[in-house]
């Protein structure tokens, strides 16, 4: 389910991961681990931001037996971020991989009326994960 390219040396929980992914689709997933450099990289190449970012996901076009689409997380967000929140960084990559894959769905938070923070509250309840940012930030 999940096509994984890990460019790092870091190990996470991937069944937790898979688990999350088979909860959300049945199509195939291409899950890309990297650093604060590339991604930043792939964030000013695609986005117009010179900056790195935690996640990226990148839709693949429908046709049938295609991919849902390519998410990218950077691991030094991962670590850095489940350091200062106090939980693990197998959480934290998670909560990355649902945010990614609900904007591969074609949900979008910055335009949606809330729909996006309820399934990721959906979800982060179902696999016992801590709070995402985009749920904190609803708190605040």
């Amino acid at each position: 389910m999940i096509e994984l390219d890990n460019r790092t040396d870091k190990n996470y929980n991937f069944p937790l991961l898979e688990q999350i992914a088979e909860a959300l689709t049945t199509q195939e997933i291409e899950l890309i681990l990297t650093n604060n450099g590339e991604i930043a990289e792939i964030n000013k190449e695609f986005r117009n931001i010179d900056k790195p970012t935690d996640v990226l996901s990148f839709p693949s076009d429908p046709f049938p037996g295609a991919p849902l689409g390519s998410i990218v997380i950077s691991v030094d967000k991962v670590e850095s971020v489940a350091s200062e929140l106090g939980h693990s960084e197998d959480d934290e990559l998670a909560l990355l991989l649902i945010h990614g894959m609900l904007h591969l769905l074609g949900y979008d938070h910055e335009i949606d009326t809330g729909e996006m923070r309820q399934k990721e509250v959906e979800l982060i309840e179902k696999f016992n994960l801590p709070k995402s940012l985009i749920v904190r930030t609803l708190e605040e």
